[in-house]
């Protein structure tokens, strides 16, 4: 089976991105839209003017007809070669039973649908564990003839829906109700079971493979997602290559894979504009009174908010964070900043925008590394086009008995 890192061993694919990571961290660590002004804007002058004199629709189309100054087009074109990756191989999947999709939304089942069809496994599997299971339709879709299933979950509910519908269409599995980060969870993992996890979260899908490993598991399926959602304050490498590494990722850093939204539609999507518009509107704001350049956080607040007057939607996060306002701010002035911002702010990244992935794949390759560790022979891979999902990175682990 050849190995889709273009032959390249994982850890020299690692290697190669770490380095292009830590060299460029001035780039892609500090966030345009807490900061007015980025430290790289002084090293790259000519690209950050070009960037703040682009509209916030040069920021949407990403293929601006203007190519940007260096470095932009460079660092894009490094990204692109580290991050190339193949297609994993599909395996022959049956046909999925009569209505086993029903209530299963359109893009999700697409997405079990490709996950399902790349477990290209030496051995046939016998028990199939689906970690964080939700309803359990991705299990439900792998069981065929002879196998079994058992679904772990967190949400009674889930569990509960999930049970009625395997009975429904008369299969053997067992959906229990667990929490996965539970000392207890160990004990559903063997040397047969398959494990599978469709988009796991964070500390989630890290718990699985340390598990798996230990339990003797012999095959295990991985499609991480929120590499944010951790307990700790930051990151805890995995493998030996990352602990080695110098790089320091914050919560802050992992969410940077996350950001692109590749499924909002335009209504969702102005909503989100005006929201951001008028925060950093607020931001403005806030400063000039503060007289301190800081960026204040401040709580999301509900969309019916974006329809309420700008002066009342700031007035309301000025009390919220116990901010006195003075004087006579020039109200439509400060929400017209806002949306100049906005467009800055949006441009801006599109230079943190290239690590995006450079940074995801790093965090994947740290996972399939330790796997490696633990004797698993690893693929790594895409098993679907990226608008069926963002997170279409897949980790196959395999032992021999």
């Amino acid at each position: 089976m050849p190995n889709h890192l273009h032959s390249h061993p994982l850890s020299t694919r690692f290697q190669a991105l770490d380095q292009f990571l830590i060299e460029h961290q001035p780039l892609w660590k500090p966030r345009p839209f807490t900061t007015l002004q980025l430290p790289w804007e002084t090293t790259h002058p000519e690209l950050a003017t070009s960037l703040r004199q682009c509209s916030l629709a040069d920021a949407e189309t990403e293929s601006a007809t203007q190519p940007l100054p260096a470095p932009f087009p460079q660092l894009a074109l490094q990204a692109q070669q580290l991050c190339a990756l193949g297609t994993l191989p599909t395996t022959d999947l049956p046909p999925a039973a009569h209505r086993l999709d029903v209530a299963v939304p359109g893009r999700k089942w697409q997405q079990i649908e490709a996950f399902a069809s790349h477990l290209a496994f030496r051995e046939q599997p016998h028990h199939w564990l689906d970690w964080c299971s939700g309803k359990g339709h991705l299990g439900r879709r792998l069981l065929q003839p002879g196998q079994q299933l058992t679904c772990l979950e967190y949400d009674a509910e889930l569990v509960a829906a999930g049970q009625a519908l395997s009975a429904h269409h008369h299969l053997p599995a067992q959906h229990l109700h667990q929490d996965v980060m539970a000392n207890d969870s160990a004990r559903h993992l063997a040397a047969d079971t398959s494990v599978v996890a469709l988009h796991a979260c964070g500390d989630l899908h890290v718990r699985l493979m340390q598990l798996a490993s230990q339990q003797g598991c012999r095959q295990l399926a991985v499609a991480p997602c929120c590499y944010n959602r951790i307990a700790a304050a930051q990151y805890q490498a995995l493998s030996t290559a990352a602990q080695a590494s110098s790089l320091q990722l914050s919560l802050d850093d992992l969410g940077l894979p996350l950001s692109e939204t590749v499924t909002a539609g335009a209504r969702v999507r102005r909503q989100r504009d005006t929201s951001m518009a008028r925060r950093l509107g607020f931001d403005l704001l806030q400063r000039q009174q503060r007289q301190t350049d800081e960026y204040l956080p401040t709580p999301s607040l509900p969309v019916a908010w974006l329809e309420k007057p700008f002066e009342a939607y700031c007035r309301h996060l000025a009390d919220l964070k116990q901010l006195q306002l003075t004087g006579h701010p020039d109200w439509a002035a400060v929400e017209a900043a806002g949306w100049q911002r906005l467009a800055e702010v949006r441009n801006l990244e599109r230079v943190r925008n290239l690590f995006r992935r450079p940074l995801e794949l790093w965090l994947v390759l740290d996972r399939a590394l330790f796997l490696e560790e633990q004797g698993y022979d690893v693929h790594l891979g895409l098993f679907c086009d990226y608008p069926v999902t963002p997170r279409n990175l897949l980790i196959l682990a395999e032992r021999d008995r």
